[in-house]
């Protein structure tokens, strides 16, 4: 569904990735594995456009999305969950779904609470006012509502207790069993192999892995090469 091949992207004069190439069946969940730095979140962001792609190919069930304006990729199925959020602080939970939701799609803002029970009970709270994880939880839910069937986690692990990242696995299970398509760029190899199908490991822009969670675990010299700290 989802296939970068031999992407390169910069910002600016910097250029981050090297030929990146990757992809995510639908049903799939695929780890990008990586230190900070390594292009795990510019490899998002050049999938939706908000970064410079310099050269290769990023397809979406066979048809080119470079170049294609954020907003388009978006209306195209792929959704992206930010590392930092960016909800509406001053607006309740509800308008931060309303924002995004789609009258044709098929995630409606009821849809999406069942999965969210949390956000159900907080309809009336500003985004400013709810904790590290619940507005994780808002962030995910305001973007399955604009209808994605590829969806984009940069870092969705990170800054959490570890009782709401338990429960945060729970929710992404429940959305593969949903068959939908998720790439989710992690530090976190224990979330990782909870839930993924497959991994790529990228280090300095270039994919040094690629292959299932069990050759990744079978493989102590690789995880300490590119994935200890």
């Amino acid at each position: 569904m989802l296939e970068l091949r031999d992407v390169h992207a910069v910002y600016g004069r910097s250029h981050v990735l090297h030929g990146v190439s990757l992809r995510a069946a639908a049903g799939e969940v695929v780890s990008l594995l990586g230190r900070n730095g390594a292009g795990k979140s510019t490899t998002l962001r050049a999938i939706v456009g908000v970064v410079d792609v310099t050269a290769g190919e990023i397809r979406l069930d066979g048809r080119s999305v470079r170049g294609v304006p954020t907003h388009r990729v978006a209306r195209l199925g792929i959704g992206l969950v930010p590392e930092d959020r960016r909800i509406f602080a001053d607006l309740t939970v509800a308008e931060n779904l309303m924002v995004g939701a789609r009258a044709e799609g098929s995630w409606s803002v009821d849809h999406v609470l069942t999965l969210f029970p949390r956000l159900g009970d907080l309809v009336r709270q500003r985004g400013g006012s709810l904790s590290g994880g619940e507005q994780q939880m808002l962030t995910i839910a305001r973007t399955l509502v604009t209808g994605p069937r590829v969806l984009l986690l940069d870092e969705p692990s990170e800054g959490l207790a570890p009782v709401v990242v338990s429960a945060l696995a729970d929710t992404i299970a429940a959305l593969k069993r949903e068959g939908l398509s998720i790439l989710m760029a992690e530090q976190n190899l224990k979330f990782a192999r909870r839930l993924a199908d497959r991994a790529y490991i990228i280090e300095k822009g270039q994919i040094r892995f690629d292959g299932t969670m069990a050759a990744l675990d079978a493989d102590a010299s690789l995880r300490r090469a590119y994935l200890s700290v």
